[in-house]
């Protein structure tokens, strides 16, 4: 009965704690029960702040019974990656060189969460400083994927977001997304992930890697509770250089009108001819263009640039940026930081101030043709990963292969971009595909997954342990 409680959508569970046969305080000590006998499976906790769990689902139950309904999230469990700071508990961005660090403040998005009844289970492992690969030196376990612990990796960087929804140790998880971070864990647990707009969510108070390319936004089981993440989180903020001041819609609004006449343009030649992705990720992709087909979106394919111009200006503007961020810690100690963080910091030491300037032109031409495609198409659908989950051994520490991946064109663009699970292989790994919006058009998007989950049977298949 508790892992059933664990496996409800954050909808069916506001849904239930409203006509009252649901409490808060259930829901969140069946969550730190799961949390418990699975977490040592998975290692997605880093830390797992259960009293003040429970102190938050009690105030959301009190606010229920004396009719202060605060919005959708009132008592949900929700997890932060370990790169999203919190006052007075530890925020480490899964490294040796934050292993003390104690924020004094929250960051905007938790303010958000708080301010909205949610209820903080804890903090989630990452790629070191969102960034690294996992290797044996750093100070904490990697994430393992809940499909098949042994198999391994999760996707990078939000790696104990992806876990954590997927093996329902969290209703939702909020993750960060510099070139993927959200939705390749996404791709490979399983669960649907949103990168919103650039601007759409502060990053007060997120580690940065990349000041020019950073998102912050939602994991969770189904689009439908993304979009209920979103409303929360969302919002301008003066205290984000990057943050839009812009209204926000109420992104479930019409999530359910069906996408009848929506013009879908393929960007096939992502995973067709700039890369090649495994035959059933391919495959999956077809067969979920069909079923959108079938709700009457019109597809077609489309054409962007080559993934490699994507690829060459994240990787000069987002490796400068990093080493900006993080040239103090990496001067004063560069031996704590992991074998692999060490190389990528080195990396971004030794791109000359001309590159990256240059990099930064090239983005800006690059945004606007992208922005052009959407004046034939409502939305654009792509891979997001190439291959399902891939041995753990296969991220460990090195130099890096130069190699693109069809979710760095969004981030170098700024739009928003979902990952959707559109089933699983043969080997039971999941699979899934990207679709990509209009800057600040997250709407669009999140009603395209919104009615291919409904059409499809994927939800109803979670991991077994």
């Amino acid at each position: 009965m508790a892992d059933a409680l664990c496996y409800l959508s954050i909808a069916e569970a506001g849904r239930r704690f409203r006509a009252g046969d649901l409490s808060p305080v259930t829901l969140t000590q069946a969550f730190l029960e799961r949390i418990e006998r699975i977490n040592p499976k998975i290692d997605a906790y880093l830390l797992v702040t259960g009293d003040r769990a429970l102190d938050a689902a009690k105030a959301a139950e009190a606010a229920l019974a004396e009719g202060r309904d605060l919005g959708p999230l009132l008592g949900i469990p929700v997890a932060l990656k370990d790169n999203i700071e919190t006052a007075g508990i530890r925020t480490t961005a899964h490294s040796r060189v934050l292993a003390d660090h104690l924020p004094e403040r929250d960051a905007f998005v938790v303010e958000k969460l708080k301010e909205a009844g949610a209820v903080p289970l804890g903090k989630l492992a990452c790629l070191e400083f969102a960034h690294g690969a996992p290797s044996p030196d750093q100070a904490f376990p990697p994430a393992r994927n809940p499909w098949n612990r042994d198999h391994g990796f999760t996707g990078g960087s939000s790696t104990g977001s992806g876990a954590a929804v997927a093996a329902g140790l969290a209703m939702a998880a909020l993750g960060t997304d510099t070139g993927g971070s959200i939705r390749n864990p996404a791709a490979l647990c399983g669960t649907a992930g949103l990168m919103p707009t650039y601007g759409r969510v502060s990053r007060r108070g997120v580690i940065p890697y990349s000041f020019s390319l950073d998102s912050c936004g939602p994991l969770a089981w189904t689009v439908e509770d993304c979009a209920l993440v979103l409303n929360t989180i969302a919002g301008h903020d003066p205290s984000d250089p990057g943050s839009a001041a812009l209204p926000v819609d109420d992104f479930t609004d019409g999530l359910g009108d069906g996408i009848e006449g929506l013009r879908i343009g393929v960007l096939r030649h992502f995973f067709e001819d700039d890369m090649v992705a495994d035959r059933e990720m391919a495959a999956s992709i077809d067969a979920a263009l069909a079923v959108l087909a079938g709700l009457g979106a019109a597809v077609a394919d489309a054409r962007a640039r080559p993934l490699m111009d994507y690829h060459d200006v994240k990787i000069l503007i987002g490796e400068s940026e990093f080493f900006a961020a993080h040239e103090h810690d990496w001067m004063a100690r560069a031996g704590d930081f992991g074998a692999s963080l060490q190389y990528r910091t080195a990396e971004g030491a030794m791109i000359p101030a001309v590159d990256y300037l240059q990099a930064q032109r090239a983005r800006r031409h690059l945004a606007a043709e992208m922005d052009a495609l959407f004046d034939d198409f409502d939305a654009l659908i792509t891979a997001t990963v190439l291959d399902p989950a891939p041995p753990m051994a296969r991220h460990s520490g090195g130099p890096r292969a130069r190699k693109p991946n069809p979710s760095q064109p969004f981030n170098v663009a700024g739009v928003p971009a979902l990952s959707v699970c559109t089933g699983f292989n043969a080997a039971g790994l999941p699979l899934a595909m990207q679709i990509a919006g209009r800057a600040f058009d997250e709407a669009t998007i999140l009603r395209l997954g919104h009615a291919y989950e409904a059409a499809t049977p994927h939800r109803d298949r979670r991991p077994e342990f």
